[in-house]
């Protein structure tokens, strides 16, 4: 089986659960709508796109190794947005504030962050598709949009690093990058990176191998529609180990 390895890491990550009111949670690790964001960014895929939107969700499937989630960041957040105007379109932010002013509103929200996470993603292809993994590799490689982990205000603060293997899912998962600082034991030192790691993957729960302690959960992160954030459930699987 082919697959394209890549990792993720950032001072500040945000991986959006289901909010409730003016509360924003994040997920531990990155959720599969947030990695099919990335990569939708990366291919220069835009929102209104939903077609090639559509063909990226349908083809991919997505695995993670999470070695560290990060702390836990939360930010009392104040937003000034526009009472909304479907004949109008704005192209920035300044124009948006700018042309609607005396419709403005304000929001109070609480916004969870992960600090310091450090992820492997696998993803591999469920179907055929002309958005294959080599033209994944080349656009992470050189991404058409900016990629960031979740929000825009959390960049990547390593290089993704992709790689294209063929193996089994979890020596997939297993590569090993180059380090984020000078060395691995640095690595481990600095960025809290302990010997416990967590793998999360869909499809069949024996796809990672023969191993006890599986569990298997529904969560809601695949994306249905964009315009009216609307995401379905689906079955993901979670084995956590020691490594040596």
């Amino acid at each position: 089986m082919q697959y394209l390895v890549f990792r993720l890491y950032g001072s500040m990550a945000s991986w959006g659960e289901a909010a409730v009111g003016g509360d924003r949670p994040s997920a531990l690790t990155p959720t599969r709508s947030a990695v099919l964001g990335l990569l939708g960014a990366a291919l220069g895929i835009k929102r209104e796109d939903t077609s090639r939107l559509e063909m990226l969700r349908n083809s991919m499937g997505v695995a993670i190794k999470a070695y560290s989630c990060g702390g836990l960041t939360r930010d009392y957040h104040t937003a000034q947005v526009p009472s909304q105007d479907r004949k109008r379109s704005f192209h920035t932010r300044k124009d948006e504030l700018s042309i609607a002013k005396e419709k403005l509103n304000t929001v109070l929200s609480s916004r969870d962050y992960r600090s310091d996470g450090y992820w492997i993603v696998a993803v591999w292809q469920q179907q055929e598709s002309e958005l294959t993994l080599d033209a994944l590799n080349r656009a992470l490689a050189k991404p058409a949009f900016i990629p960031y982990l979740g929000r825009k205000a959390c960049p990547l603060a390593a290089p993704v690093a992709p790689l294209l293997v063929e193996s089994d899912l979890k020596s997939a998962l297993d590569q090993r990058f180059p380090p984020v600082l000078d060395s691995h034991e640095q690595d481990r030192r600095w960025l809290g990176l302990g010997s416990m790691v967590t793998y999360l993957w869909q499809g069949k729960a024996e796809d990672l191998g023969s191993f006890d302690g599986v569990q298997s959960c529904q969560v809601w992160d695949e994306p249905i529609s964009r315009m009216p954030w609307q995401f379905g459930s689906r079955q993901e699987h979670q084995l956590t180990l020691v490594e040596e």
